[in-house]
């Protein structure tokens, strides 16, 4: 009766929760198919400046993915083996020990906002907010405050978007089981926008205090064009306060 009960009154909160979002809304130009309904393989929107526009909100939980365990959808051909969410190299051969990467695998979407001299990527899990600048800068060689998400720029060869990222700690990880990256790593992501409703991102990873070589796995996202982010607060059975030195 008790779990009963408790399962009531968690799908009550939920509802309430959902009730209170945004209501799906379809902004102008978005392309639409005959029945009205957005279509999602319409070719990639583009800036002022000719380049495709990466802007909006972006969900992985679609294949082809790598949500949690084995790839959903086998990779074809050349393409990467799929990143997957607790273990960003579970696809990879021969293996890899168990982050930065799980804000691009995790479930909960995240918000593009693109211009043609920086890109912002919101990230609803955890409110994160990344920035990758465009404007031509080349990445910090001063010796700058190592940041738990780098510090990145990116340049286009022709429609993907080369983005650099280096100024790490050493002490983070990659995923969720814990696959470590140091200082001395350097990402490469390479953004495709293969059509209107799907991004293409192939991420490789160079840490030799690390690993013994580079390496590279694909992450799919899917656009939600009528769908906003919302309110990540983690406030349940908070234990902090008990722990602080007063």
């Amino acid at each position: 009766m008790r779990a009963a009960a408790l399962l009531f009154g968690l799908a009550a909160l939920l509802t309430a929760s959902l009730s209170a979002q945004w209501p799906p809304y379809l902004g102008p130009g978005v392309p639409r198919a005959g029945d009205g309904t957005p279509d999602l393989s319409a070719p990639p929107p583009r800036l002022q400046d000719g380049k495709p526009d990466l802007s909006g909100v972006w969900e992985s939980r679609i294949p082809p993915s790598g949500r949690l365990g084995g790839p959903m959808v086998p990779s074809i051909g050349e393409a990467p083996p799929l990143a997957t969410f607790l273990d960003v190299g579970a696809n990879v051969p021969h293996g890899l020990p168990f982050g930065f990467m799980q804000l691009h695998t995790h479930s909960q979407p995240r918000k593009i906002v693109h211009t043609p001299r920086l890109m912002l990527i919101m990230y609803e899990a955890n409110y994160g907010l990344r920035q990758i600048f465009l404007d031509g800068r080349t990445l910090p060689d001063n010796d700058p405050q190592p940041w738990w998400d780098g510090y990145s720029v990116g340049r286009w060869d022709q429609d993907t978007l080369i983005v650099e990222t280096a100024g790490f700690g050493d002490d983070g990880w990659l995923d969720v089981n814990g696959s470590p990256f140091t200082s001395a790593t350097r990402l490469t992501e390479r953004f495709r926008r293969v059509n209107y409703g799907r991004l293409e991102i192939d991420i490789t990873v160079d840490d030799r205090k690390a690993y013994v070589r580079p390496w590279t796995v694909r992450v799919n996202w899917r656009l939600v064009p009528d769908q906003q982010l919302i309110e990540f607060i983690c406030n349940e059975n908070q234990q902090f306060p008990q722990h602080a030195v007063k």
